[in-house]
Parts: C-alpha cells; sequence; structure tokens
C-alpha cells in the first residue's frame, strides 16, 4: 500500500467517524434526560447503552489495538447500565474517544495498518480494524437514529437539510 492509499483511506475512514459523530449529536439534541435510557422492550439496548457499548468498542479496536494499548474493556457492563449518566457525559465521552481513535489512526503507519493483530477473538490488520471501528459506529448511529424518530414521532432529524439529496453523479 502507497502512502498516498493510505492517505485517502485515513481520510475517508475521519469522514466517516465525524458523520456519525454529526448525527449522533444531532439526535441528541431532540431528546429528553428520559429518553436516553428509555428501551423499545427488555431485549433491546437504550441510547445510552449503545453509547457506552461505542466507546467500549472504539478503545478496544482503534485506541488499544491500533496505539499498542492494554485492552482493559468489559463489554457487559456497557449493556448493564440502566440510568446515572446524563446526556451531554455520555455524548461527551462518545466525542472524546472519536477524538482519540480518529488521532490514533491518523497517525497509524502504512505498516502498522497493513499488520495483522487479534481482537475480541477476531484476526484483523489494522485497515479490518479502521474499516470495523467505521461500520459498526454507522450501524449503531443507525440504530439511535431510528430509536430517536420512533421517540419524537419524526420522518426526519435534519441530517441532510439544505443539501440537495438529488443531485446526479458527475466526475470531478
Amino acid at each position: 500500500m502507497n502512502g498516498e492509499i493510505a492517505r485517502e483511506f485515513v481520510e475517508q475512514i475521519v469522514f466517516r467517524l465525524d458523520e456519525s459523530t454529526r448525527m449522533i449529536t444531532l439526535s441528541f439534541e431532540q431528546l429528553s434526560e428520559d429518553d436516553i435510557w428509555k428501551r423499545p422492550n427488555a431485549s433491546s439496548n437504550s441510547i445510552g447503552n449503545l453509547i457506552l457499548h461505542l466507546c467500549g468498542n472504539i478503545t478496544q479496536y482503534a485506541i488499544a489495538s491500533l496505539d499498542n494499548r492494554e485492552d482493559e474493556r468489559v463489554r457487559d457492563q456497557e449493556f448493564s447500565v440502566k440510568d446515572g449518566v446524563r446526556k451531554t457525559e455520555l455524548l461527551n465521552k462518545l466525542i472524546t474517544t472519536v477524538d482519540i481513535a480518529k488521532d490514533i489512526i491518523q497517525k497509524t503507519s502504512v505498516s502498522e495498518l497493513l499488520r495483522k493483530r487479534e481482537v475480541q477473538g477476531f484476526t484483523f490488520s489494522g485497515i479490518g480494524i479502521a474499516i470495523h471501528v467505521t461500520e459498526h459506529y454507522s450501524y449503531h448511529t443507525g440504530q439511535i437514529a431510528f430509536w430517536t424518530k420512533q421517540l419524537r414521532d419524526k420522518k426526519s432529524l435534519g441530517f441532510y437539510d439544505g443539501i440537495d439529496l438529488n443531485i446526479k453523479n458527475k466526475d470531478n
């Protein structure tokens, strides 16, 4: 992998991470403190649990693995919390975690992007880890958006306000 491809890959990863953070922030603006810990049913997670889960996953994969730190994640705790953490604390924790991960990803060398390592029982290259973090973050962002729409009975959360999504593709 040459340096130019690695830079483009990292740039796209960071863009997608920022997009998920933007969408979660917009969702949080529309939720009350009580909404954060509501569950659609006993088998589902609250938005608060999803945020704690995202922080744990991003820390384990991007921060601990890519930065060669100790893996201290206790995954089950992410889902056992029922309340007690305010939405501003949760959002700040998420933003801080993502910012640390982005910084590490941006500083990861090409050799580390290609090196295989074991995370959570799976074997991934640094590229695979960056992709996992991005798609996992996006997946749960969609869940948070869906649950926010349900709680607020809204068709749109304003993610693309002011953008014409009907513009046709063209080469640049």
